[in-house]
């Protein structure tokens, strides 16, 4: 039987992957309403699939718990932010996990850290625990790191078709949990130490965040000077071994906006474009302020009311919000006392999360006269003939109208 432990983005789709091929899974979470919402019959966010994915686990016999379990294998899926002071991993969900299955586990288990981590965290804050509850690591109780690699709107086919990696202290062990991934995962899956998968999951992360840096600052470089910084792209793309991105509004989502923070924080002076990249996708929201009050200017919107954001979430046709830009930079906007003017709209987040948040689209449309497209979902690229008559500030270059303006 599996424990899996955290059932949030990552923890729920990997506990529901096990339990429908075929192994017996109890899912635990602190939280009491996310578990009674889960033995109810219902999944706690949308994704591709999942609903079908829950009914065959459920089928299976996956239960849900508040209680940790006595078992000879725990997945921990917890979140792991970072300490916006420091930079450096705040590893308190993955310590508290770990500390309660220390409470249950038997002699011969294996723990299983999926969460994302910077390099050493399992050697900092896993193994002291264990060894502090009389535990002999590699003889008593076995440790892997086997960090997730997949991506909210396509979770469901990630699971099955990324490759993983297996990071353990021994070959034989690394092989055991293989074996044991590899009764759904389809993908490649490489065995290497512990270390190396924690670096290895970070430094992929990294280098998506500094890609996305170049394109954002090519965006403000190409705004200082009127060029067209998409038709630049376009045609530099051409050359054979150039693959230049599309600038955004920001990053965000608990990976490429969060990871690279962990080799900042534990490699200071060393990490510098690591660093630079991280402060200017930061900026994005900012630099997206500026050009939403110059073209309030150049049309002579006075009144920030009617000002609409489109797009909650991080990025297009998913519920998730975690570090969105447009979360950003209504923080950020506290600072010019105007964040409860402006008007937001999200088809997927059905719940009131900010201030002027509107569940109907013809509704926030009526009601705006300078729309700022911060998230591409599908939804506004099939209404794009209902913003001919808005001005219309469009972060990803997918509107062509007369009153359109790019970043």
């Amino acid at each position: 039987m599996i424990n899996v432990v955290g059932l949030g983005y990552i923890g729920l789709p990997t506990a529901l992957m096990f339990a429908s091929h075929g192994i017996e899974v109890v899912g635990t979470d602190y939280n009491k309403e996310l578990v009674d919402t889960l033995n109810a019959g219902k999944t706690t966010f949308e994704e591709e699939g999942l609903e079908e994915l829950f009914f065959h686990a459920v089928k299976a016999g996956i239960t849900f718990s508040n209680e940790y379990i006595s078992t000879d294998m725990y997945i921990v899926a917890v979140p792991t932010p970072y300490n916006k002071f420091s930079k450096k991993i705040d590893a308190c969900y993955v310590v508290a996990a770990v500390k309660s299955v220390m409470e249950v586990c038997p002699k011969g288990a294996t723990v299983v850290i999926e969460s994302t981590i910077s390099p050493g965290t399992i050697d900092k804050f896993v193994r002291p625990i264990i060894e502090e509850n009389g535990f002999i690591i590699g003889e008593d109780i076995n440790l892997v790191h086997a960090p997730e690699r997949i991506i909210p709107g396509n979770m469901v086919y990630e699971l099955k078709h990324n490759s993983r990696t297996i990071g353990a202290d021994s070959r034989e062990i690394g092989e055991t949990v293989k074996k044991l991934y590899a009764s759904f995962c389809e993908g490649e899956i490489i065995v290497t130490d512990i270390r190396t998968a924690e670096m290895t999951k970070v430094v992929e992360n990294t280098f998506r965040d500094i890609n996305i840096a170049f394109a954002n600052e090519l965006a403000k470089i190409c705004r200082s000077d009127n060029m067209d910084v998409y038709e630049i792209i376009r045609i530099a793309n051409h050359h054979p071994r150039v693959n230049i991105l599309s600038p955004g509004p920001g990053v965000g989502g608990h990976c490429i906006s969060v990871d690279p923070w962990f080799l900042v924080g534990d490699y200071p002076g060393l990490a510098n474009i690591i660093l630079a990249a991280r402060k200017i996708n930061d900026g994005m929201p900012e630099f997206v302020l500026e050009r939403i009050y110059n073209i309030m200017k150049e049309n002579n919107v006075t009144d920030v009311g009617r000002v609409g954001l489109y797009g909650l979430t991080y990025k297009e046709d998913v519920d998730d919000m975690r570090e969105s830009p447009t979360l950003q930079m209504l923080e950020n906007m506290e600072k010019h006392l105007s964040q409860n003017l402006v008007k937001v709209y999200d088809p997927f987040i059905k719940n009131d999360v900010v201030a002027n948040q509107y569940h109907d689209l013809e509704k926030f449309l009526n009601d705006i006269d300078l729309i700022v497209v911060m998230v591409k979902h599908s939804e506004i690229r099939e209404n794009v003939e209902k913003l001919k008559d808005k001005i219309v500030l469009d972060c990803h270059n997918i509107i062509d109208l007369p009153k359109s303006y790019k970043l």
